[in-house]
């Protein structure tokens, strides 16, 4: 694969624009080589672990997310991107964690509020329903 054009700054800001419009694959991309000349940059991780996540890497997302809470704890976005991806992975009991911290962080963000509670509602059928709390419900056709 050959270098884009620019540098590290120019490479961001194609990503933004990229992550911006919901283009996660291609933004991913442009992200890891600002990434390789910059890997302390928490604003091109946090993009990284956007980018990831709408590409529905999410696997990958929880990773990067996970990194970024480990270099920034009190960051209430990565920890509710984390909670987003691990939802995403179906690990329900993790994901109620890490958005409950967004939401004590940051408690005027309603779509934190909104995603904790649709968390919660998972986790409360699941219990109910005597399901296991992680994974998919077992004989679940994916």
């Amino acid at each position: 694969m050959s270098e884009p054009q620019g540098g590290p700054y120019e490479w961001y800001q194609r990503a933004m624009t990229l992550v911006d419009s919901g283009d996660g694959a291609p933004a991913a991309i442009l992200l890891e080589r600002v990434l390789a000349a910059d890997p302390g940059n928490l604003a091109a991780m946090e993009a990284y672990a956007r980018a990831l996540y709408d590409a529905s890497r999410f696997a990958e997302a929880v990773d990067a997310f996970a990194a970024l809470v480990d270099r920034a704890p009190d960051d209430d976005y990565a920890r509710y991107g984390l909670g987003l991806a691990l939802w995403r992975m179906q690990r329900f009991p993790q994901a109620h964690d890490e958005l409950a911290m967004a939401l004590v962080m940051r408690p005027q963000r309603s779509e934190y509020a909104q995603a904790l509670s649709q968390v919660k509602a998972t986790l409360r059928a699941r219990t109910q329903a005597g399901l296991p709390l992680d994974g998919p419900i077992p004989g679940e056709v994916r």
